[in-house]
C-alpha cells in the first residue's frame, strides 16, 4: 500500500532513506521467514499463527497510530475481510512449500493482480510491460509445474491466493489520507473477523502452540508486519512510486536467501530460473509508457 506526501513534511536525507528501505525490505522478507520457521517445525499450527499474528499486528499499530495522534475509524470491516483472506493462506502456504518459492509466489500474485485490475478498469500496457506479464506468467508456470523440486501444488494454489488479496488489498487502500491508521484500523477489524475462523479451525485441526511458535507469531504480527508497514509508509513518499515498486523485487531475493542462510532450505535451479524469469518479467512491467 503507498502513502501519500505528507505536505510540508521536510524531505528525509538520502542516507536515511537508503536505512529505513533496507529496514522495511528486510521485515517483508523476514515475514516468510517467521512464519516458515514456525509451521514447517510444527511449533505452531496454522490457524493459531494467523491469529496470534494478526492481533499482534493489530496491538503493535493501535498504539504507534494512537501515540502518533493518528485518526481513528478510516478503515473498513470490507478490507479487513481481504486482510484475513491474506493472512490465513499465507500461513496454510507455509506448511507446505519453502521460504524463497512462497515469498516469489506471493510477491509475483501481488504484481500480476494488481496490474490486472489496473488493466480491467482501462489502464493501457506498452507492448514490453504485456511481454513482462508474460514472461511473469511463464516463470510462475515453470515454478508451480509437477516434476522434480516443483512447489507443492496446494501450497502454490494458498500462497497465489494469499498474494491476489494482498494486491485487491494495496488497491483499496492507495487513496487513504492516512495509511498508518487506515492499516491499524484494518487489523483491529481484521483481528475481530479472525477470531471466529481461528476457533473454527481450532476445533477442526486441533492446536498446536509452542511458546516458541507463539513468539514467531507475535515478532510476524508485531515487528515484521506492523514494524515493516511503519517503515515503509515512511520512506514511500520520498522514494515515489515506481522506485518503491522496483526496490521490491529485493523481497523474494531476501527471504530465498534467507531460507537457505537461516533454516537450511535448498536453493533449486528450477527456483532460480523461475525467479529470474518473474523477476525480469515484472521490472518489465514496472517501466513507465512513453507518452
Amino acid at each position: 500500500m503507498r502513502a501519500p506526501a505528507a505536505r510540508g513534511a521536510a524531505r528525509p536525507r538520502p542516507a536515511a532513506v537508503a536505512l529505513l528501505t533496507a529496514a522495511a525490505l528486510g521485515c517483508f522478507a523476514a515475514n516468510s521467514l517467521l512464519a516458515r520457521a514456525a509451521l514447517r517445525g510444527s511449533l505452531a499450527d496454522p490457524a493459531s499463527f494467523t491469529g496470534l499474528r494478526i492481533a499482534s499486528g493489530a496491538a503493535f499499530l493501535v498504539a504507534l497510530a494512537s501515540a502518533r495522534g493518528g485518526r481513528r475509524g478510516s478503515g473498513s470491516w470490507a478490507s479487513a475481510a481481504i486482510l484475513v483472506v491474506y493472512a490465513a493462506p499465507f500461513s496454510f502456504a507455509y506448511v507446505r512449500i519453502p521460504t524463497g518459492a512462497g515469498a516469489l509466489l506471493l510477491f509475483a500474485a501481488v504484481q500480476v493482480t494488481m496490474i490486472g485490475l489496473a488493466v480491467a478498469q482501462g489502464a493501457r500496457l506498452a507492448p514490453r510491460q504485456w511481454a513482462g506479464v508474460t514472461i511473469a506468467l511463464g516463470g510462475l508456470a515453470a515454478l508451480t509445474r509437477p516434476g522434480a523440486h516443483g512447489v507443492e501444488p496446494a501450497g502454490a494454489a494458498l500462497m497465489i491466493v494469499a498474494g491476489a488479496a494482498w494486491g485487491v488489498y494495496s488497491l483499496r487502500g492507495r487513496s487513504a489520507r492516512d495509511p498508518l491508521a487506515t492499516t491499524a484500523d484494518n487489523f483491529a477489524r481484521a483481528a475481530a473477523l479472525a477470531l471466529p475462523l481461528v476457533g473454527a479451525a481450532l476445533g477442526a485441526w486441533g492446536s498446536r502452540l509452542t511458546p516458541a511458535g507463539a513468539a514467531l507469531a507475535v515478532a510476524s504480527g508485531a515487528l515484521a508486519s506492523g514494524g515493516g508497514y511503519t517503515l515503509w509508509y515512511a520512506v514511500v513518499p520520498a522514494l515515489g512510486a515506481t522506485r518503491a515498486a522496483a526496490l521490491q523485487l529485493g523481497v523474494p531475493v531476501l527471504a530465498a536467501v534467507g531460507g537457505v542462510a537461516v533454516l537450511g532450505e535448498r536453493l533449486t535451479p528450477r527456483l532460480v530460473l523461475s525467479a529470474a524469469a518473474i523477476l525480469a518479467g515484472i521490472a518489465l512491467t514496472l517501466v513507465p509508457r512513453r507518452r
